[in-house]
């Protein structure tokens, strides 16, 4: 199965990538808006990007960018669907192991391995038509659980909440 650029290794990700950097502007001093360390990373196949330009060091905000770029991806680019997308019993990613204890998923929002995890989450819900409780079953936690994790990036939980709506489904509260 092809791997979601979320879930690609900083090498894979930034080669499918175009990098710009560029000044900052705003407060910060003079440092900040003399040299290009503003961000911006920009995936070639879909146009979707991350930037950073808060921090001072272009190499932060780089970081920053990359995880971002990450996030954006998760949200909105869906993976193309194959044949070994549909094989029966799913096994979740390796990242889904290692993160679950006792049926409640552990994982911070801005730890690394997140992204690719929203990734895979949102590409089922996709694939299940926004049936959260078919997910959860797979994933092998409660539909409570997993909207909490939806909500840990509130526009992840807001776009499968107005897709819902939009097929006369109820909402789901975080």
């Amino acid at each position: 199965m092809s791997k979601h650029p979320a879930a690609l290794s900083e090498e894979e990700l930034l080669a499918l990538c175009r990098r710009e950097n560029t000044r900052g502007s705003g407060p910060g001093g003079q440092h900040r808006n003399r040299v290009a360390t503003a961000v911006r990373l920009t995936h070639l196949e879909s146009g979707i990007m991350g930037q950073a330009s808060e921090r001072r060091s272009q190499k932060e905000n780089a970081q920053v960018a990359l995880f971002r770029l990450r996030l954006n991806l998760a949200l909105d680019y869906r993976k193309p669907l194959e044949d070994e997308d549909f094989a029966i019993p799913y096994q979740p990613g390796p990242w889904w192991e290692s993160r679950l204890r006792n049926g409640r998923m552990r994982i911070n929002p801005e730890h690394r391995d997140f992204p690719s995890a929203l990734a895979e989450v949102l590409d089922l819900i996709a694939l299940h038509q926004d049936e959260l409780s078919k997910v959860a079953d797979w994933l092998g936690v409660s539909i409570s659980q997993l909207v909490k994790f939806l909500a840990l990036e509130p526009r992840a939980l807001h776009a499968v909440n107005q897709r819902r709506q939009q097929a006369g489904l109820r909402p789901y509260r975080s």
